[in-house]
């Protein structure tokens, strides 16, 4: 499931304040429910505090959810990649999967894993690129 929320300027601005008397620490917000007594986790808090953010600088917010396991078509999209391409690095081993059926699954921890590693990757080559053209713009 997927809700697209419309913000208004009053909402913008109000999430403007409160980020900005988060002074980047998320962990700050809590959530305290009176009728259970119970608080907001500090992980849930944080995501919260994102969409403040994001809200407080007037971007769009798209919440959704995924189950723990995907099939490889939503695995793709989530990677921005073509669904031949995700079965090749299933294939190669780079990113796991398990078969359900004549299916591939993939779990939702390795897709982010895999996410994030990439752009790991791609941050240490756009470094070590700007370094080079920097020594070159230097000879």
């Amino acid at each position: 499931m997927t809700k697209n929320l419309i913000v208004d300027a009053t909402q913008r601005r109000q999430a403007g304040e409160i980020v900005q008397a988060l002074a980047g620490h998320p962990e700050r917000l809590t959530v305290h429910d009176v009728a259970t007594g119970a608080d907001m986790p500090v992980d849930l808090a944080k995501v919260i505090a994102q969409v403040l953010e994001i809200v407080a600088r007037g971007g769009t917010v798209t919440i959704g959810s995924l189950p723990e396991e995907l099939t490889t078509t939503v695995a793709a999209e989530q990677l921005g990649v073509s669904r031949p391409t995700l079965m090749k690095l299933i294939a190669e081993g780079k990113l796991p999967a398990h078969r359900v059926g004549s299916h591939h699954r993939v779990k939702l921890a390795d897709v982010k894993a895999f996410k994030r590693a990439r752009l790991e990757e791609q941050r240490r080559a756009f470094t070590e690129l700007t370094e080079l053209t920097e020594q070159l713009e230097q000879s």
